[in-house]
């Protein structure tokens, strides 16, 4: 096809040069076998190994990088590094840093491309696609546009109508699901929690009722309250598994009851970047989760009955009221408004 370069790697059993082609690093990505000869297999010094991997012209490739193990780096993405003509990263250093680990050099013209100008560059990209150029996206580890620069060039791509293909990886969300032992069939992904403890818990109220099986982002300066927050809104009893260091030496995978992982964080606090797997609601789950629908006037008469009954302030009373019958979306009602309809039922 002439919009697509062929590259062929080969490697004879006895580590020869068998094309022009071949690098140093292709001995790793060709699946060579040079096992045979050592028993004395006559026939194993005529085989070669040979993979081509094309290169698509006139095209943006998003590429996943390893996520912690250099070793999960394809093929197809020592190739598009060697070959594409133009790569845009997450960070350079980073990309080059990658680069140097694999034994790569990167051929094509090197651009930062990242969450604060990824709009702004989008359009320059395209038009190099559209002049035939390959354009390779790749971000500082996983697959570009999960949490990662790159939606932008995608959306712009699909608009004016140039083509878009990946070379899939690793992906920290998908090694979690699997090794979190919870429910695959159906999932869904929320990326990072809230920053602020009030969002957060807005948030996961809304999730109270979901059936299918939670994956999270959380960082390590935030993962004793989100945990503490995830006790709050979830309950002590959830299963969950919270994953740290994926495909890395140390990587581990602590698996437990949502009460049981966070007095584990708590008591042995986990370092990282970490990936949270939640088990979705049951059907017991769903009906406590249900919005009560009370108007402000409900929540009003609410307050005043816990108020002599628990011989509180009428506006801690208000308070507790709101915080137990949150709206559907999520959110709480306003207590000035609550107030002022207890006022109003007073005068």
């Amino acid at each position: 096809m002439e919009d697509v370069q062929h590259l062929t790697y080969a490697m004879t059993p006895d580590g020869s040069d068998d094309s022009a082609a071949v690098m140093d690093h292709t001995t790793a990505i060709t699946g060579t076998d040079d096992s045979a000869a050592d028993v004395g297999d006559s026939r194993s010094s005529e085989r070669t190994a040979t993979r081509a991997i094309a290169i698509p012209r006139g095209t943006v490739v998003l590429a996943a990088t390893p996520i912690g193990n250099d070793g999960d780096a394809s093929a197809r993405l020592i190739a598009l590094l060697e070959h594409a003509d133009i790569v845009a990263a997450e960070d350079t250093r980073r990309l080059y840093a990658l680069a140097n680990r694999l034994g790569v050099y990167v051929g094509g013209h090197v651009v930062a491309y990242h969450d604060h100008n990824e709009r702004e560059k989008a359009d320059g990209l395209l038009d190099r696609v559209e002049s035939g150029a390959t354009v390779l996206v790749v971000s500082d580890a996983g697959m570009p546009t999960i949490n990662d620069p790159g939606l932008a060039v995608v959306r712009r791509a699909i608009e004016r109508g140039l083509p878009v293909t990946c070379a899939p990886g690793p992906s920290a969300v998908l090694d979690a699901l699997a090794l979190s032992g919870l429910p695959t069939d159906r999932f869904c992904y929320e990326g990072f929690l809230p920053r602020k403890h009030s969002e957060r818990m807005q948030y996961l109220r809304t999730m109270r009722a979901e059936r299918r099986t939670m994956v999270f982002y959380e960082t390590l300066h935030r993962i004793d309250e989100s945990m503490a927050d995830l006790l709050e809104a979830f309950g002590p009893d959830r299963p969950m598994a919270l994953c740290r260091e994926l495909t890395k030496e140390y990587e581990q995978v602590r698996r437990g009851t949502i009460g049981e992982i966070r007095q584990s964080v708590v008591d042995d606090p986990p370092r990282g970047e970490m990936v949270l797997v939640v088990g979705g609601a049951s059907e017991t789950d769903v009906q406590a989760a249900a919005p009560a629908s009370l108007s402000v006037a409900d929540l009003a008469v609410l307050a005043v009955d816990r108020a002599l009954e628990d011989g509180l302030r009428i506006k801690d009373a208000i308070m507790q009221v709101v915080e137990e019958h949150p709206l559907p979306d999520g959110s709480l009602a306003n207590r000035k408004q609550v107030y002022a309809a207890v006022l109003a039922m007073k005068s």
